[in-house]
């Protein structure tokens, strides 16, 4: 009786569909199949890395006491902790100037602050490189007054993300709030505490994961900003796998993956993971 008093499956309700699980699980597979084959043969206990050979945790032990890899990391970790405050600060300012204003030439504004989106890394790699050249940006600076380079490059290619994502947080904002505070007798700065920035928490929840994470892995933009004495991990792990795929780049490769989604998970906690979907 109780399948024959099962609900029928609506026309709108993909997720219920056969063939629509399927897809999604291909999907999945086909995204995440090759972190978890990376993850696996860290532990293989062969040099060449294409055949296992047994399990082993040396290359933890190798990637850990790798002192250029760490330093490496360390530089990763900082600038994009860097990049995603001053991108989260510049990108709500830039978001609700947009969505709240209008003025002369917001469409030649807006497409300005898309161009680092939609211009190819490359591209901005090499205009930050003659940027930089131009302007006899200096060298040899104590750590981490030496990162600032590739610093002002990913604040730059990073905060019209974090302004595009606060602009579709702020489109689902009731401005009646905002009045009904104003003729209340709040100021301006009260009403932007209590009343738009509750409303944006997740907007720039959402864009400082987006920052950190596009921050952390970018290669081509550090590349061609970045000095002998910055190496970053993406252009160390460059460096390791031009001469071979070992598995103490596997293990180092481990090690930021799991540090990123235990930061992303922490967010994601202190937030609910609701609310970031919402900012959407």
């Amino acid at each position: 009786m109780a399948l024959l008093s099962r609900r029928p499956v609506a026309p709108l309700e993909y997720t219920r569909k056969a063939w629509m699980r399927l897809w999604i699980a291909g999907v999945m597979v086909f995204l995440y199949a090759p972190l978890l084959v990376l993850m696996v043969f860290s532990f293989n206990d062969s040099k060449r890395n294409v055949v296992w050979r047994g399990f082993t945790l040396k290359y933890y032990e190798k990637a850990l006491n790798n002192d250029g890899l760490i330093e490496a990391l360390v530089n990763s970790l900082t600038i994009a902790a860097l990049a995603t405050v001053f991108s989260v600060v510049l990108g709500a300012m830039a978001g609700l100037m947009l969505w709240r204003f209008r003025f002369p030439f917001k469409g030649a504004v807006e497409g300005a602050l898309s161009l680092p989106i939609i211009v190819p890394e490359i591209c901005m790699g090499v205009a930050m490189l003659i940027f930089f050249a131009k302007v006899q940006w200096p060298v040899g600076l104590p750590w981490p007054l030496n990162l600032s380079a590739i610093t002002i490059a990913h604040i730059t290619f990073c905060f019209p993300f974090v302004a595009l994502v606060v602009r579709s947080r702020m489109a689902s904002f009731n401005r009646e709030q905002e009045e009904a505070a104003k003729d209340l007798g709040a100021s301006e700065w009260a009403t932007f505490r209590d009343i738009l920035l509750p409303h944006m928490k997740p907007g720039l929840i959402a864009g400082a994961l987006l920052a950190f994470t596009l921050s952390l892995d970018d290669f081509v933009i550090t590349f061609f900003t970045s000095g002998p004495d910055t190496v970053t991990f993406p252009v160390k792990v460059y460096s390791m796998v031009r001469f071979s795929v070992t598995p103490e780049v596997n293990a180092a490769s481990t090690i930021l993956i799991l540090l990123t989604i235990a930061l992303t998970a922490v967010a994601l906690k202190l937030q609910g993971v609701k609310a970031i979907a919402d900012a959407h």
